[in-house]
C-alpha cells in the first residue's frame, strides 16, 4: 500500500522556506496544504487523514493540539516550529524539532537540521521574520556581498509580505503558487535575479508601504505605539512588514497595530522590544484568537469592546 504524503505548512516567507530545504534534501510529491499567515489551525484541514506521514512546518502545536492527536493514533508526524508549544505529545508518531526562542526561526531549525545545506534560504526566511542579527549571523558563513544580502533581505521580507491578509484572494499569489515559483531553484540569488514575480510582489509592496505609512499613531508612550488601519485589503496585507520597520525604529519600544476586519473585530500585531524580545505571546494569548512567539504574536479577531481592554494591558505588559 502506498503512503500518502502531506506537507503542511505557513504560507509565509518561514513555512515556504522551511519546506524548500526540507524538499531539495529530500524531494517528494505530496498533498500541500497551507494558507494566509494567520491561518494556523491547518491541522484541521486534514483530521480525517489516516495512515499518512505528515511534515508540518511554522505553526503552534499548541494551537493544532486536538487535530494533532486525532492523527498521531495512526499518522507519522514529523513537526518543526518555533512558536508556542505547550505540552508535547507523548507518541511514539511524533518527531518534533520545536525551539521558542525570540533569535531563532523554523527554518533556521531546518537549517540546523540539514547542516546549513541551502542556508540561503534559511537566511532570507530569518530577514523576513524580522530576525536581522541572527540572519546576517547565518549569513556570515556564506562568503556573501552586502548586496547579495541585501537581495536576501528583500527577497524574506516579500515573501513575508505575500502571507499576509485576511484571505487568500487578498494576496498577489496563493502560497502554494508561490512556493511552486521557489522550488526550481537550489540558489535564492538566483531566483532573485530570475523570478518574474518578484516585480510583482516589489510593486505592490511599495504601493502597499506608502499608504501605511501615512497613517500616524494612534496612541502613543515612551514604551511603544499603537497603530490602526482600515478595513482595506492593502492594510491586512503591509500589517507584518509594517509592524516590523516600526520595531526597528524604535528598538526600545513595543508596537501594536489594530487592523479593522470589517466585522465588529480587529486583527492585531504585536511586536515586543527588539532589545527585550519577551511579553508579546503572553500578551496576546490573553484574549480569545490569540497566540505566536515572544517576540512577535497576534490576535486573529479582537473584538471592539475588547480594544480598550487591549490597549490598557498592552501598556502594561511593556512598561519596565
Amino acid at each position: 500500500m502506498t503512503t500518502a504524503y502531506y506537507d503542511i505548512f505557513n504560507g509565509d516567507a518561514d513555512g515556504i522556506c522551511a519546506l524548500h530545504q526540507l524538499r531539495l534534501a529530500e524531494p517528494r510529491e505530496a498533498t500541500l496544504v497551507t494558507g494566509v499567515k494567520r491561518d494556523v489551525r491547518l491541522l484541521d484541514q486534514v483530521a480525517h487523514v489516516r495512515g499518512a506521514e505528515l511534515t508540518v512546518l511554522d505553526i503552534s502545536l499548541d494551537s493544532n493540539r486536538a487535530p494533532l492527536l486525532q492523527l498521531l493514533d495512526s499518522c507519522r508526524v514529523f513537526y518543526v516550529d518555533h512558536h508556542y508549544a505547550g505540552d508535547l505529545p507523548d507518541s511514539p508518531n511524533l518527531i518534533a524539532y520545536l525551539d521558542p526562542s525570540p533569535e531563532i526561526c523554523t527554518s533556521l531549525i531546518v537549517d540546523g537540521l540539514l547542516g546549513g545545506r541551502f542556508r540561503g534560504w534559511g537566511v532570507a526566511a530569518a530577514f523576513g521574520d524580522n530576525l536581522h542579527d541572527a540572519a546576517r549571523k547565518a549569513a556570515a558563513s556564506l562568503d556573501l556581498t552586502e548586496g547579495q544580502v541585501a537581495q536576501l533581505r528583500e527577497l524574506g521580507e516579500l515573501m513575508n509580505y505575500n502571507g499576509y491578509g485576511r484571505k487568500v484572494a487578498d494576496l498577489h499569489l496563493p502560497p502554494q503558487a508561490l512556493y511552486a515559483a521557489v522550488q526550481p531553484y537550489v540558489d535564492p540569488l538566483v531566483f532573485c535575479k530570475e523570478a518574474r514575480i518578484l516585480a510583482q510582489l516589489r510593486q505592490g509592496f511599495a504601493d502597499d508601504l506608502r499608504r501605511a505609512r501615512a497613517i500616524p499613531p494612534l496612541r502613543e508612550t515612551g514604551h511603544g505605539r499603537i497603530f490602526a488601519f482600515p478595513a482595506e485589503k492593502w492594510a491586512s496585507r503591509i500589517a507584518g512588514v509594517f509592524s516590523n520597520e516600526k520595531a526597528r525604529e524604535r528598538e526600545d519600544a513595543a508596537h501594536a497595530l489594530l487592523v479593522d476586519n470589517g466585522d465588529t473585530t480587529f486583527m492585531v500585531s504585536v511586536r515586543a522590544p527588539i532589545a527585550r524580545r519577551v511579553g508579546a505571546d503572553v500578551l496576546c494569548r490573553a484574549f480569545p484568537t490569540g497566540g505566536g512567539r515572544a517576540a512577535a504574536a497576534g490576535i486573529n479577531a479582537l473584538p471592539a469592546g475588547q480594544v480598550e481592554d487591549f490597549c490598557r494591558k498592552f501598556f502594561e505588559v511593556f512598561s519596565p
